[in-house]
């Protein structure tokens, strides 16, 4: 599918309609067969289905998981381009999910740890859970953003790496439509 043309988004209500685009929002979730197991018959598209479908975004990595269309008659280079599409949705999709993860738990832990330095409970006399007041949660923050700064660094990189091949994938997709098309329309022209 081209940068540009409509899917069909999933939503806990149903679908409707949305707009892709070739960044399709940090890539998604999983790979489309993948995501169809995971996410379970709510996620499947109708058969006949002749779009990219867009499903809920994930619990873990908060990404929303494509299925990609395969057209019938898929030349080698469309192929390519949406594999390496599904495999780099995979492949964000694993990294966001534990970086999420490890985010919550190392978030939870450093208000557990403030919260016992001065001698409170995780919860009030009310059931209501504590808190730490924005200058304390920044130090979390400045601190995980430095101990994760090579990671997030390397992951930038590679990120940009797979989107440029997919832009240039997505390039040389439509020129061959193109070249397709002008072909047919000059044997049409010269049939008549």
């Amino acid at each position: 599918m081209a940068a540009g043309g409509a899917v069909r988004v999933l939503s806990a209500g149903g679908c409707r309609y949305g707009r892709f685009s070739s960044s399709f929002s940090s890539g998604g979730g999983g790979a489309g067969g993948e995501c169809a197991s995971r996410c379970g018959p709510r996620f499947r598209p109708p058969a006949g289905s002749r779009r990219d479908w867009i499903g809920p975004p994930d619990k873990r990595s908060n990404l929303r998981p494509v299925i990609f269309y395969v057209p019938p008659r898929e030349s080698r280079l469309e192929r390519r381009l949406r594999e390496l599409r599904e495999e780099t949705q995979a492949w964000n999709q694993r990294f966001w999910a534990r970086q999420n993860t490890a985010f919550q738990r190392e978030k939870e832990e450093f208000i557990y740890s403030r919260l016992k330095a001065k001698g409170l409970e995780t919860r009030d006399e009310t059931g209501q859970k504590v808190t730490l007041n924005a200058e304390e949660m920044a130090d979390f923050y400045k601190d995980f953003l430095r101990k994760n700064f090579r990671k997030h660094l390397h992951y930038n990189r590679d990120w940009y790496k797979r989107n440029f091949t997919i832009t240039f994938l997505m390039g040389q997709v439509a020129l061959v439509k193109a070249l397709r098309w002008l072909r047919r329309r000059t044997t049409n022209a010269g049939n008549q």
